[in-house]
């Protein structure tokens, strides 16, 4: 079906396009042209984007789709496209067959593309190694451990060498198991007034020195997910300047809240890793802002019963889906980044961590579009939510940027 989209204003990070009042035209499920239309090109659907920004859909990083109907619906919601989805469901994606399983009921919803990262190990339990090759052919874009560690170390070296001979990534979330394995917040005042266990960044930085370690070892290409810290960027950069093939992203909610935002035990402040402290968050965002990391949601339902604890028992996590746009909006304009260039953060570049021709608006390309007002505003509240989980520290807050509509491989999935 060819597809018109009127009188938006295009932006495509990765190419410099930026075009006010154009047409952008799409034919057999990709961009086909903007500002001209095709020879021959009659369009079977038009879309009035004025007053919008029509760009590349959101390539989200990590989201946990505990209800895949209910958070694909929420996904398209907020503009993006395509999901990365950890392998620590239930069961762990360590089987092809669980793998395929995923990605075909995906794609009989039909909203947006589901991208499974496959499990490293046999039941996440970081002793045996998965089937990686089978996950591989079965849709799997990379291997991961989710939020779990990998404590023999020869285990993950062993691993990483097998990922490394077939050109496998590896993602993984460094925390070092015996530095935070008590802990509930970040190791600094705030958990300390409170009477939390802390988790020192020494856990994040001693995990990643290892990892990076073992990446230059075996080649393998590595992709770090849900950075926290200062000491962990200074750690990321000296690698990526040296050469080795690493990248990292970004929770949304890291670039904005602080160990502070904990409050008075405030369950939707409860992260894994954990907020930590001004001087973090602001060389996160530094990070960011200069191109180094990509912007994730790192959206994890929590069902309400698992908040409506204490601080200590509740589950870790919060809503990201469909607040992904305003937050990184309202990121961008603390840090003084540019539209086209925040945008960059959650297409482009986690186009390229994936490897992903998605993530441009070039002829050719797949058409997963995201169109947005920049101006409206609207309050999250658990009605607004399309996603099951309604858990989220920015709950009452308004909110700044709209998704009016979604489109993935040529096809309006979602409308406001």
């Amino acid at each position: 079906m060819n597809l018109e989209i009127t009188n938006g204003r295009v932006i495509c990070p990765q190419t410099g396009v930026d075009r006010n009042n154009a047409s952008l035209y799409v034919a057999d499920g990709r961009i086909a042209g903007i500002g001209e239309a095709p020879p021959g090109f009659v369009a079977a659907q038009t879309v009035d984007a004025t007053g919008c920004i029509v760009c590349p859909g959101f390539i989200d990083l990590g989201a946990r789709l505990n209800s895949i109907e209910a958070e694909l619906a929420a996904a398209v919601a907020g503009g993006v496209t395509s999901v990365v989805v950890p392998p620590d469901a239930d069961p762990p994606l360590d089987e092809p067959e669980l793998a395929d399983r995923l990605v075909h009921r995906a794609r009989e919803i039909g909203k947006a593309r589901v991208l499974p990262l496959g499990a490293l190990t046999l039941g996440l339990g970081g002793e045996r190694l998965a089937e990686l090759a089978g996950l591989k052919k079965a849709g799997c874009v990379a291997f991961s451990q989710a939020q779990r560690t990998v404590v023999d170390t020869e285990a993950l070296w062993r691993a990483m060498e097998y990922a490394a001979t077939f050109g496998f990534a590896v993602w993984l979330q460094p925390q070092d198991h015996w530095l935070a394995r008590n802990g509930i917040a970040h190791d600094g005042e705030v958990a300390a007034r409170l009477g939390l266990a802390g988790i020192p960044v020494a856990a994040e930085t001693v995990a990643i020195a290892t990892i990076l370690q073992l990446a230059r070892e075996t080649g393998c290409r590595v992709h770090l997910t849900r950075l926290s810290s200062a000491a962990g960027v200074t750690l990321v950069k000296r690698a990526i300047h040296d050469g080795l093939p690493v990248s990292f992203d970004i929770g949304i909610h890291h670039l904005l809240l602080t160990e502070n935002d904990i409050g008075y035990f405030n369950p939707h402040a409860r992260f894994a890793p954990p907020l930590r402290a001004q001087g973090d968050r602001e060389a996160l965002s530094a990070a960011a802002v200069a191109g180094l990391a990509a912007i994730c949601s790192d959206h994890t339902p929590v069902a309400a019963d698992d908040k409506l604890l204490p601080f200590g028992e509740a589950k870790p996590g919060a809503t990201g889906l469909e607040v992904l746009l305003p937050l990184t909006l309202k990121w961008a304009a603390a840090a003084g980044v540019g539209l086209p260039d925040a945008l960059a953060r959650i297409t482009s570049a986690p186009a390229a961590v994936l490897g992903l021709e998605a993530g441009r608006l070039t002829p050719g390309a797949p058409a997963d579009l995201c169109i947005f007002d920049p101006a409206a505003t609207w309050v999250l509240t658990p009605e607004a939510l399309a996603s099951r989980g309604k858990n989220s520290p920015w709950l009452g807050y308004p909110m700044t940027g709209q998704v009016r509509a979604t489109v993935v491989g040529g096809q309006v999935v979602y409308r406001a």
